[in-house]
Order: C-alpha cells, then sequence, then structure tokens
C-alpha cells in the first residue's frame, strides 16, 4: 500500500485497479480494512481503528483516495464533499479524439441500479441528477488521448458515461463502449490528485498520485 499523505486526522493513499475501498456483496478485503491494518501496526494501536470513508473510487479506477481518521475529518469533509469544497482531478485515456480539445460537459444522469450503469441525458428527466465536469486534452499516442477531468458534481460513473457519452469511451470500459477490455480488468481512468483545505488545521493540502505501473500510462508520463 502506497500513503501519499497522512497526519492525525486523515490519511491519503494512492488506490490501485481492482481494489475496492467499502465492503460490498462481494465479500472481498477492502482498500480501507488495508488502511486500519496499516494505523494500527504504525501507530501501535490497541482494538479497534477508526477509519472514516468520505471518498470511493469505483473497482477499476486508480488513484489517489482520502479518508478520516477521526470523526470530526469525516464529518467536515463530508461537508466539504457535499458543497464542492474539495478539487479532484482525474485522468483518463480515452479511445477517440474529442470533438474540441476541452469543454464543459452538463448532462442529466439516470442510474440504473440492477445494470450497475447510469445513462446520461441532455435534459432533465425523472429520477434525474445533474452531473458537470470539465476537460482538457492534455496528451496522445499513436492510438489515444490523454484528457484532464476536473469533476463539478460527485455522481455515480460521471466521467466514465460522459466521456461515453460525447463519444470517448475510457480505454477498458467495455460497459461504457470501449471496443476491448484491459489485460488487469481494470480501465484507465486515474484519479490523478485532489486539493481541498485541511478539516481541522485549515492547511492547504494537494496531493497527486503517481500513474499505475503500466506501459499505457507510461507513454503519456
Amino acid at each position: 500500500m502506497h500513503v501519499l499523505y497522512q497526519d492525525n486526522h486523515i490519511i491519503i493513499v494512492a488506490k490501485e485497479v481492482g481494489e475496492i475501498v467499502q465492503g460490498d456483496k462481494t465479500g472481498d478485503r477492502t482498500l480501507a480494512d488495508d488502511v486500519k491494518a496499516y494505523i494500527k501496526k504504525k501507530y501501535n494501536k490497541p482494538g479497534e481503528v477508526y477509519l472514516g470513508v468520505p471518498h470511493r473510487l469505483d473497482r477499476p479506477v486508480s488513484g489517489v483516495c482520502l479518508f478520516a481518521r477521526t470523526s470530526k475529518a469525516l464529518t467536515r469533509l463530508n461537508d466539504m464533499f457535499r458543497k464542492g469544497k474539495i478539487r479532484k482531478v482525474y485522468h483518463a485515456i480515452v479511445c477517440k479524439h474529442p470533438e474540441a480539445e476541452s469543454g464543459k460537459l452538463t448532462n442529466w444522469l439516470v442510474r440504473n441500479e440492477k445494470q450497475n450503469k447510469s445513462y446520461a441525458y441532455p435534459t432533465e428527466r425523472p429520477d434525474s441528477k445533474r452531473a458537470e465536469l470539465s476537460y482538457e486534452l492534455i496528451g496522445h499516442n499513436d492510438h489515444y488521448y490523454l484528457l484532464e477531468v476536473l469533476l463539478h458534481t460527485g455522481r455515480h460513473h460521471q466521467i466514465r458515461c460522459q466521456l461515453a457519452n460525447m463519444g470517448c469511451p475510457i480505454k477498458g470500459d467495455l460497459k461504457y463502449g470501449a471496443p476491448r477490455s484491459n489485460p488487469n480488468g481494470g480501465i484507465c481512468l486515474h484519479a490523478r490528485s485532489i486539493e481541498f483545505e485541511h478539516p481541522v488545521s485549515h492547511d492547504h493540502i494537494k496531493v497527486e498520485a503517481p500513474y499505475p505501473d503500466e506501459f499505457i500510462w507510461k507513454t503519456f508520463s
């Protein structure tokens, strides 16, 4: 496990493709379990270790993942996420060149629980939620394009759904229209950085996660 930042109130780690942040029906070991074990060992803590999860990444996604070590930090971070006070930047490798090299996408997303998939619409409809992001083309190789994405809202599969709706599915993301899967079963979406005011000390925090150790990412670094 790669720890990117830690103090008494928060810990930020680099999530790998395939890791699950919180428990689900699979019953697989979680990243939260690993972080708890790390804290327990490093600080020689007796008993149960407290860890709050204000922030989640999909299982096939890699990158920076923030946890709270105190209930005070968790409450404040939850509020900051809800109010959009935490800047989250993602990098996505997509299969097609976007029509415009930068822009803002606004859609209304409807989540299908059975399919575990979201659908994007141009206008509001029943049970939809407004989704907004900005993107910019920042690199390319012979076959793929690297987009930097700034999230303005946090919806289910938002980046995956909105980029696919734009005609630029993420490499490896079969669910949203990529032509083939990645060898590791993940998708080329990486939570590159997170930036915010510390919930307790009020220091400015900015943490960046290195790209996955995969050839495709190295062609852009």
